[in-house]
């Protein structure tokens, strides 16, 4: 899927004479090396050391961790990940590793901080999370949520009338969210529908189940499916014996918005997601991955001005080895 189909005037960053932006002294498009900066990712360990994961913006691709002397981690700096803006909505281009929002447990960097600190006048727009101790985890500009691992188009209100605007889309399921990702195996069929309702694992609070045995509410949850690519022998990592090392690129577009939605729902398939190492931990990472190999392409969303607008985010760097490799 490339840019086909999607306004010009809307791919902001592609394209300088069509920049979305509204700030044109930030704009990246005036600088050809829009994702040529390294962006530190920082990890605290609780009670001993931080580890700091270095990522390069380039591909959103994490690299190997090195070690930083006890201390705050560092901010880091999104303003080159900036898809789209406008006055009341920013749209990121995520990196993998990197949290949208703190959990309360661990301190590292985030979306939400980088969000709140550059755009100061946003801190209060959005929903905090009361956890059981009373603590209030601040989220600034947070609409929705990707994993840590995943990497891509991340929606941001930069206002209280931008967030309700944007809210009201995803409680409506008018937004659309695209997302490519590799699985194990070889998927029968060309395209189809997932509709099966998730649920919290028996065996592990972290995760959830669309299987037999889940326990708790059974929440709708609907993902749509298409195979981009088959592949019955990547030339990569070698399986361990009697592991298939068959591969399939799929888009998926997820109607409702459950958490680990594509990834539940391609495990109860029996093709889980390539290097998810929560729902697939015994398989091996093919095709150079080192992270779970989920990309949230692109998204669909309307302005508070009502105007149609859609995003894609471009493939990180080990997408973009993963695919040649399949070429």
């Amino acid at each position: 899927m490339g840019t086909e189909g999607f306004e010009p005037s809307i791919l902001a960053a592609h394209d300088s004479e069509s920049c979305a932006y509204t700030n044109s002294a930030t704009c990246p498009c005036k600088d050809n090396t829009l994702y040529d900066n390294i962006v530190p990712l920082g990890r605290l360990a609780q009670l001993v050391e931080r580890l700091i994961y270095t990522e390069d913006v380039r591909g959103s691709s994490p690299l190997p961790p090195t070690r930083q002397a006890r201390g705050k981690p560092p901010m880091i700096d999104l303003s080159k990940n900036i898809l789209y803006e406008d006055e009341n909505i920013l749209v990121l281009n995520k990196p993998a590793g990197l949290i949208v929002h703190p959990d309360g447990r661990i301190v590292e960097p985030s979306v939400s901080e980088w969000f709140a600190k550059t755009y100061p006048d946003s801190k209060d727009v959005g929903e905090s999370i009361k956890k059981t101790s009373g603590e209030l985890i601040e989220r600034a500009g947070v609409v929705h949520r990707i994993d840590r691992e995943t990497s891509g188009v991340l929606l941001l209100a930069k206002t209280k009338r931008g967030y309700a605007v944007l809210k009201e889309q995803f409680q409506k399921r008018e937004i659309e969210k695209i997302y490519h990702l590799f699985i194990y195996g070889n998927m029968k069929d060309d395209y189809g529908t997932i509709n099966l309702p998730i649920g919290r694992s028996v065996s592990n609070f972290k995760k959830r189940s669309a299987q037999r045995g889940a326990r708790g509410e059974m929440r709708e949850a609907i993902t749509y499916f298409q195979v981009l690519k088959r592949v019955s022998d990547p030339p990569s990592h070698k399986a361990s014996e009697g592991q298939s090392k068959s591969v399939t690129f799929m888009e998926a577009k997820p109607k409702t918005g459950r958490t680990h939605q594509i990834r539940v729902h391609f495990k109860a398939l029996h093709h889980p997601i390539v290097c998810d190492k929560l729902y697939a931990p015994n398989k091996p990472c093919l095709l150079g991955f080192t992270r779970l190999a989920l990309h949230s392409r692109a998204i669909t969303f309307k302005t508070v001005n009502d105007k149609k607008v859609i995003i894609e985010a471009p493939y990180p760097e080990d997408f973009k080895q993963a695919l040649n490799m399949l070429n």
